[in-house]
């Protein structure tokens, strides 16, 4: 027996985006309902992705700061833990996360639905549960925030232990000892870097011609210096022809004719968007072949009271930035005037070890465009703060208008990149004339702080001209 419902807005998703829209509905008076389809709330940023990674991330590296201290060191108890040793970090953390994010459904008084949505017509999703049950729920407006999972060519068998996804290399019972990582995007480049830590022997094949290629050249070089430098081999430019999995090693045989050997191979070339069987051909939403829902600029489908936000309609596959889309199009469908700004100039966060983040066009970008830009820097094994903690690897690169000196982008590799960055962020943002680098000259940071980068750089940038 069905049961009939119906609600303003409906969300189909629990992860950033689809929190952030029936967040800020349900604030803005409307009857919400959020449809999620396992067990708990928060998909998979919350439960296999963003936060057990990073979580994962952060135990490694404590393990290796506490391995490179000179008193441990002395003391010869520096320690060694295991693959699984360290995944055990990650699910009290999921635990507190998804508890928490319950909590703000409950608090928000949005209905949450288990099961999963299909669309029957364009005011009207099917949802069914595990146990038989269906739900015909009617909406004013709806929100796919269903997300992405690991894309996984049909050649390749995930089934058998020795090959690895993004989601599945969390339930690793054992340390490899070498690991090939196929695809040398931003989760590639950061499980890479982890496993490394982790004394796997390391190689990452890239199937472009440098790492990273959407972020600025330079950071992007010094990453690629830092990896080759930690013992990581990197191919460029490959593509594999076959991948053979046997009982006890992985075999890639490239198309260039080269074989690279390891105990797992870990593929991270690619996501898939979860948008199938969402009955979405019979509102005409359409999708590309990688399952990405197609959206015009203020995230609408081609039905415009149903949305789409986050992973599901592809890059930049932020979790910040589908949350604040998941906001934005709430808002939208409370004021189509709404201003755009919480979608714009959104900060990237890219957790090697150690970390990068940028804000702002590249030099190639600016170059292309004929801004007049100058370059400001500074080297982190300059300032005292990275001397006494040991991290002196990275820079703060900032670019700035040579005549109004306005701050156009921010360019960070280093540890604390991903905290670092929102201080240029906070200049950035201000109306002219109070956007430039000369806040930074003309501003007292504590000493020693990795703040104080941005004092360097602004005085480096400002010899410049």
């Amino acid at each position: 027996m069905s049961e009939s419902l119906e609600y303003d807005f409906v969300v189909i998703g629990t992860g950033p985006g689809g929190e952030g829209a029936a967040m800020k509905a349900a604030k803005a008076g409307k009857r919400v309902a959020a449809i999620e389809q396992f067990t708990r709330v928060g998909g998979a940023c919350i439960n296999w992705g963003t936060i057990p990674s990073k979580a994962l991330r952060r135990a490694i590296y404590h393990m290796d700061l506490i391995s490179q201290s000179p008193v441990y060191k002395r003391l010869d108890v520096a320690p060694d833990f295991s693959l699984p040793e360290m995944l055990q970090n990650t699910a009290e953390i999921v635990d507190m996360q998804a508890e928490m994010r319950q909590n703000f459904y409950d608090r928000n008084d949005v209905a949450l639905i288990p099961g999963r949505a299909r669309f029957v017509d364009a005011h009207t999703i099917h949802v069914e549960n595990g146990d038989g049950g269906k739900k015909v729920i009617k909406a004013a407006a709806f929100v796919i925030a269903t997300g992405a999972r690991p894309y996984r060519p049909k050649d390749l068998d995930f089934n058998h232990p020795r090959i690895r996804d993004s989601n599945t290399i969390l339930t690793m019972d054992y340390t490899p000892k070498t690991v090939a990582v196929y695809g040398a995007g931003v989760i590639g480049c950061e499980y890479a870097s982890m496993l490394r830590v982790m004394r796997c022997k390391l190689t990452l094949i890239n199937t472009k011609d440098r790492l990273l290629d959407f972020l600025d050249e330079e950071i992007t070089d010094a990453l690629s210096y830092h990896f080759a430098d930690k013992g990581i081999r990197i191919m460029h430019q490959e593509e594999y022809e076959k991948i053979e999995a046997h009982n006890d090693y992985v075999a890639i045989h490239l198309k260039s004719g080269k074989q690279v050997k390891a105990d797992v191979l870990v593929w991270t070339a690619g996501r898939m968007g979860n948008s199938d069987d969402m009955g979405l051909e019979t509102v005409g939403v359409v999708t590309d072949k990688r399952g990405n829902i197609q959206v015009n600029r203020n995230f609408q489908t081609a039905q415009p009271h149903i949305y789409a936000v986050g992973d599901i309609v592809g890059p930049p596959g932020l979790a910040s930035a589908s949350y604040d889309q998941g906001r934005f199009v709430a808002t939208h469908y409370v004021d189509p005037t709404t201003d755009r700004k919480l979608i714009e100039d959104i900060p990237a966060g890219i957790y090697t070890l150690p970390e990068i983040s940028c804000l702002g066009k590249t030099e190639a970008q600016l170059t292309a465009e004929k801004v007049p830009y100058e370059v400001a820097k500074a080297k982190f094994n300059t300032l005292a703060r990275a001397q006494i903690t040991g991290q002196k690897v990275g820079m703060l690169k900032m670019l700035f208008h040579r005549e109004t000196l306005a701050l156009l982008a921010i360019h960070c590799f280093g540890e604390n990149a991903a905290e670092i960055i929102h201080i240029g962020q906070a200049i950035m943002s201000q109306p002219p004339p109070n956007n430039t680098i000369e806040y930074f000259v003309s501003t007292t940071f504590n000493y020693p702080t990795m703040a104080e980068a941005y004092r360097v750089a602004a005085l480096d940038g400002m010899e410049r001209l």
